[in-house]
């Protein structure tokens, strides 16, 4: 069987349709089948694909695209740059077509939309004559390494605390909360996830002071480890808030790209996360330090961690790739 996961990744476009699509590639290698991702980007997500089969190929602008595929089996694109005439031709040429989804992007062709987020069956999507639909934290992709983990330990005090805005903190938040973490919990251990392609690394290592650990470039199963570790988080909306939830880490969510509106939001009603809002209003820093002030309280962190539980069980990807090889095993 022929499993091609057609995605971008890389400077400008991060590594959260790479770190997604990963956990689908996965599920469909533990049934024995090794997929391909054909990416538009670049080498610097090279350590993100080590162990995988991957090409780099810019499929947004080329007529050989079909070519390449050579008669799919399964196709997923997730992509937020492809068109609708991509997604027609990969329905119209593939066995089955698999689309990630965010926002209701579009009306897509027929084929399964996957939209893994919190609530997302709530989301108006339209009824399509040969168009399935996969909704909801039933099906959020997460990486093997979230598939199985143990119940959250919750400590009494708060002593550590893991901050963590994606794969280049484009909004520059980082250095945001750091000064608010400095001032007013000096004494707190702060776990700060950070890049290469962080442009404000310099200033984030002068801030940074006996009590922070910088954690360049961790691979899944190293975050896994931190967020094990620590107390509370502080996160943007991205894939990396779904493996909070999946161990169970109360966190703190601040917004810093639309597209993070839905899961934010979702994770707010659900009890899990206390949402302060966008990165650039003018409160967040007093948002930021209340959140903290009502996190310290031992009862509110288990109710956190405990909803989560219920809401996301990991098994998203083995779901997904079950539905995909009905009948074709």
């Amino acid at each position: 069987m022929k499993v091609t996961i057609l995605t971008e990744g890389g400077k400008g476009t991060g590594y959260g349709h790479i770190t997604r699509c990963t956990s689908v590639y996965q599920a469909f290698e533990e049934r024995g089948i090794s997929p391909q991702f054909i990416i538009n980007g670049d080498q610097t997500i090279a350590g993100l694909l080590k162990d995988k089969r991957h090409r780099f190929f810019d499929w947004l602008n080329s007529t050989e695209l079909l070519q390449i595929l050579n008669n799919p089996n399964v196709v997923f694109i997730d992509s937020y740059l492809a068109g609708y005439d991509i997604y027609e031709r990969i329905s119209e040429e593939a066995e089955t077509a698999v689309f990630f989804d965010d926002d209701i992007r579009m009306e897509y062709p027929k084929g399964f939309v996957l939209n893994g987020a919190i609530f997302a069956e709530q989301m108006p999507y339209p009824k399509r004559d040969g168009t399935t639909y996969l909704l909801g934290a039933q099906y959020a992709p997460l990486r093997k390494e979230f598939w199985e983990t143990e119940v959250k330990s919750i400590r009494r005090e708060i002593e550590t605390l893991m901050v963590t805005f994606g794969g280049s903190d484009m909004c520059n938040v980082t250095c945001t909360i750091q000064k608010v973490l400095n001032k007013s919990y000096p004494s707190l251990k702060k776990k700060i996830i950070v890049t290469s392609f962080f442009s404000n690394l310099t200033e984030i290592k002068k801030l940074q002071d006996e009590n922070t650990e910088l954690i360049y470039e961790p691979d899944a199963h190293e975050l896994h480890e931190v967020m094990q570790g620590t107390d509370i988080a502080i996160s943007a909306g991205g894939q990396t808030l779904y493996e909070l939830a999946r161990v169970g880490v109360p966190t703190i969510g601040i917004c810093i790209a639309q597209n993070q509106s839905q899961n934010l939001t979702g994770w707010s009603k659900s009890g899990f996360l206390e949402y302060i809002g966008w990165y650039n209003d003018k409160d967040i820093q007093s948002k930021l330090t209340a959140a903290i002030e009502k996190l310290k309280s031992y009862q509110q962190r288990i109710s956190c961690s405990k909803k989560t539980r219920e809401l996301i069980d990991g098994k998203g990807p083995r779901r997904i790739c079950d539905i995909l090889l009905q009948g074709k095993e």
